[in-house]
């Protein structure tokens, strides 16, 4: 199986348990080795006092993304540490993507930079991610060529 075809199976093994990414309407734009897109909406559940998106949807977003992004390898991969930082707001029906890209592999640890934009580019957040892989594997037994 080539790389991106194992990042596809793995991707799907995530989505079929992840709870949390389908509840609030996150969708799997794109995924390769090293690299996921995700996608979601912003709407009414997900703003603060201030009428804008609260930071914590945001960081969901992202977050998903990474764990997406980290899991490409059909090794079990979990975030160590993340970091966020807020550039911009977004508002309901505002259309946020964000783009995940592994910068560094070392040994059990990975550090990834995902974007989130809105859809006319503005760029809403940047949060890095390192992620450590634990034991296991996604779908056991299974390799990339």
């Amino acid at each position: 199986m080539d790389g991106a075809a194992l990042a596809r199976v793995c991707a799907e093994a995530i989505w079929a348990d992840d709870s949390a990414s389908k509840q609030f309407g996150i969708q799997l734009i794109s995924i390769e080795p090293g690299h996921a897109v995700l996608a979601m909406t912003v709407d009414e559940r997900m703003v603060n006092g201030h009428n804008i998106c609260h930071g914590g949807f945001i960081f969901l977003l992202a977050d998903s993304a990474f764990a997406y992004a980290s899991n490409t390898y059909n090794r079990r991969t979990v975030a160590q540490h993340c970091g966020i930082t807020y550039l911009n707001p977004a508002r309901i029906g505002d259309r946020l993507t964000a783009r995940a890209v592994e910068r560094q592999w070392v040994g059990r640890t990975g550090l990834f930079d995902i974007t989130v934009n809105r859809a006319d580019g503005l760029p809403v957040a940047e949060f890095r991610g390192h992620s450590r892989t634990i034991k296991g594997e996604l779908i056991p037994g299974l390799k990339a060529d």
